[in-house]
């Protein structure tokens, strides 16, 4: 689908802003995790009614729109953020579910014993899994699939939206410093799932659900993968959250690598 074909339309909205990359408490904390100044989120305005079925479409025109390509940011390997710029022709689209309301996924790790009571974070023997050191029961439980209690989380739960940024806040960037306790990693993953998705309350039913789509991109131009990089890693990560009545798609984007600041 060309640029003139595309149904969607889109406009950067510069003026929404989030309080997890802006307060201080945060922010330390993810210079911390070697991830300030690595991880971004951005809004975008769209023009027409969209419907999850049309994710593709709506993906591609997205990244094929002048006001995305000369607004959304992308980290350079040199660690400078330029505007996407490429001419996007491809694009891969997952959906994530969401659909946790609250932090009751995570129980588990007490009853289990990875995390204790007092929210300390069970140690165990340091090994290695690609770029990431495990010297806790935490991370080992997120990424070591053979481990005696991988399974206390289902596929399904590893698939829910609110795992993957607890996941990713967990492995951080290339020279994190780990938590020895678990709150700081279950309350800014709270803050940001809060802030960066949409609920409603049904009038019959009262009850409350969350009404954004979210989906895991990547994107193509005639050389290769260019967003969101070009070179693939677990923690380069692009998320789409489309809010339906707003109209608007916030991109929370990080990319692995050193700690800028």
């Amino acid at each position: 689908m060309s640029e003139t074909e595309a149904p969607f339309t889109f406009r950067p909205l510069p003026e929404r802003t989030f309080s997890f990359l802006e307060k201080t408490d945060t922010r330390e904390l993810l210079t911390k995790w070697s991830m300030n100044g690595r991880l971004m989120a951005q809004v975008f305005f769209y023009d027409q009614y969209f419907q999850p079925y049309q994710k593709d479409d709506f993906v591609l025109a997205f990244f094929q729109d002048p006001n995305v390509v000369s607004h959304l940011k992308v980290l350079s390997s040199s660690g400078q953020w330029t505007a996407l710029g490429s001419k996007v022709e491809k694009v891969d689209v997952k959906e994530v579910p969401c659909t946790q309301l609250s932090m009751s996924l995570f129980d588990c790790l007490y009853a289990e014993n990875i995390v204790r009571e007092s929210g300390y974070i069970s140690k165990c023997l340091d090994e290695y899994v690609g770029d990431f050191i495990i010297s806790d029961e935490l991370r080992k439980v997120l990424l070591v699939e053979d481990s005696d209690k991988f399974g206390i989380f289902s596929p399904s739960d590893r698939e829910q939206f609110i795992f993957l940024l607890f996941k990713h806040l967990c492995l951080g960037g290339a020279v994190c410093q780990f938590e020895d306790v678990v709150n700081p990693y279950l309350d800014t993953t709270k803050s940001m799932y809060k802030e960066l998705l949409s609920v409603q309350k049904d009038p019959e039913t009262k009850q409350i659900n969350i009404i954004s789509s979210i989906f895991k991109v990547l994107a193509y131009d005639e050389n290769g993968m260019c967003y969101p990089s070009t070179q693939p890693h677990e923690q380069t990560f692009a998320y789409l959250i489309v809010d339906p009545l707003k109209r608007h798609v916030t991109v929370l984007y990080h990319s692995f690598g050193g700690g800028i600041f």
